[in-house]
């Protein structure tokens, strides 16, 4: 992994995607969802502050567990600027995604759980399917696109 030199307090896009392992569209992408910011040159050239880096950091790891980035922007925004985030920090915006963390852990458990009792069903819609659908109350009256069929038959 390429280092940067204490001195240097800015990087380039090229410099913050090989230190932050993310590649130049993604941090492009990132900026302009508004997760993190960046100068332009006289030369229009962007300069990202040293503290991106961490930023990317936490950006990419709620990515992988789910976090969607509204919230992961939400999140950001209550960082100061121009100081890189302490562990405090972090520590403070993840907690809040811990029970939403825990929400889906539990739902990957209950489909890893119950899966075989789900595939080849077809209808997705039988009143012991607790994936798809668990409070089904329309599979009483019919299953699969009947439903369907029924509510466009009912406009015309």
């Amino acid at each position: 992994m390429p280092q940067i030199p204490e001195k240097i307090h800015e990087l380039t896009v090229g410099q913050l995607a090989a230190r932050s392992g993310a590649a130049v569209s993604a941090l492009h992408f990132y900026e302009s969802k508004g997760l993190i910011s960046s100068r332009r040159t006289a030369g229009n050239q962007r300069r990202y502050h040293r503290d991106t880096l961490r930023r990317v950091a936490f950006v990419r790891a709620a990515q992988r567990v789910g976090i969607p980035l509204a919230t992961v922007r939400e999140a950001l925004a209550e960082l100061p600027e121009e100081r890189t985030p302490t562990r405090e920090d972090w520590a403070r915006l993840s907690e809040a995604w811990r029970a939403e963390l825990d929400e889906r852990i539990r739902q990957l458990n209950r489909l890893r759980d119950h899966l075989t009792d789900c595939i080849g069903c077809g209808c997705l819609s039988l009143a012991t399917c607790v994936l798809s659908n668990p409070d089904d109350a329309f599979g009483e009256r019919a299953s699969g696109s009947r439903l369907l069929v029924e509510r466009k038959k009912g406009r015309g």
